[in-house]
């Protein structure tokens, strides 16, 4: 079962006085690009977040936003007092010596001054990490769901797409039957037109033909363009990240649809090589948000 690269997960959980949230989002990326948002009372975790986040989601543009709300007040964070009198101190000081006028204003200017609001260093608690890593987990898990489905709707597209391929495929099957007869006799008519004005060797005529012939012949890219197909719709039922592979083989399918269009050198081959490449490009963009 394949999986997108895009999705989304959210969890809660409350213990003690906080609430811890977890969001995770996924878009596309070949690498695993991690912006990790973390309070800085779980600093020492980033790392085990991290490794966590890349292990399970593997690759893809993972942005993890983790926060903190706290029920009732917030006691890390307290205005300094001693600090805050002291400079009011030396302040009246100053506008004593200098003969200034008292000013209500004080009080706003020094609450701007340094030092004055005291921040309470958290100390890292084992057992609260340890639910907030369960709590990742189920985000990610979240995540993954999500994944599952989006890619199910991919996976269905994709074989939609292949599927029309291999019907234009059996078209050309049926038009290359007749197409060697249609060239045969053509040659043979246009030869028979000169041929009371100039000596002709049959033998080598047929040598010449029979070249011709092979180089136009298209059996074997049909046969490697079936093959190439009936890989991908194996793939996509059997592995869980095959992105990278339809990648590979969507390039293959290509090539081998190019030569049939180019050694074909029929109208009707062309117009179904072009609709082959519309589904095959439809098929490159899915593959890219595959997994």
């Amino acid at each position: 079962m394949i999986r997108s690269m895009t999705g989304f997960g959210k969890a809660v959980r409350a213990f003690n006085s906080h609430t811890v949230n977890v969001e995770i989002k996924c878009l596309n990326s070949k690498q695993a690009d991690i912006y990790l948002k973390l309070p800085a009372i779980y600093r020492e975790g980033e790392n085990e977040v991290r490794n966590e986040l890349a292990r399970t989601l593997l690759r893809g543009k993972i942005e993890a936003n983790i926060w903190l709300e706290t029920e009732g007040v917030d006691r890390t964070v307290t205005l300094n007092q001693a600090v805050i009198l002291d400079y009011l101190e030396q302040i009246n000081t100053l506008g004593q010596t200098i003969q200034m006028p008292g000013n209500d204003v004080l009080l706003p200017i020094v609450m701007r001054l340094p030092d004055v609001v005291k921040v309470e260093k958290q100390d890292f608690d084992e057992e609260e990490w340890k639910l907030v890593m369960e709590t990742i987990r189920q985000c990610i898990s979240g995540v993954d769901h999500f994944r599952i489905q989006e890619g199910e709707a991919i996976g269905r597209d994709i074989q939609n797409h292949i599927n029309v391929i291999l019907e234009r495929l059996v078209s050309i099957r049926a038009i290359e039957k007749n197409r060697i007869d249609r060239i045969r006799e053509k040659m043979s008519i246009a030869l028979k037109e000169i041929a009371g004005r100039i000596k002709l060797d049959e033998n080598r005529f047929e040598q010449e033909l029979i070249y011709y012939i092979e180089k136009i012949d298209i059996n074997e890219e049909m046969v490697r363009l079936q093959n190439h197909c009936t890989y991908l719709i194996e793939i996509l039922d059997s592995e869980e990240t095959p992105g990278r592979k339809i990648g590979f083989i969507s390039q293959e399918i290509g090539r081998e649809i190019n030569t049939i269009g180019s050694k074909a050198n029929d109208s009707d081959i062309q117009r179904l090589v072009v609709e082959m490449k519309d589904e095959l490009e439809k098929i490159k963009e899915q593959s890219l948000n595959v997994l």
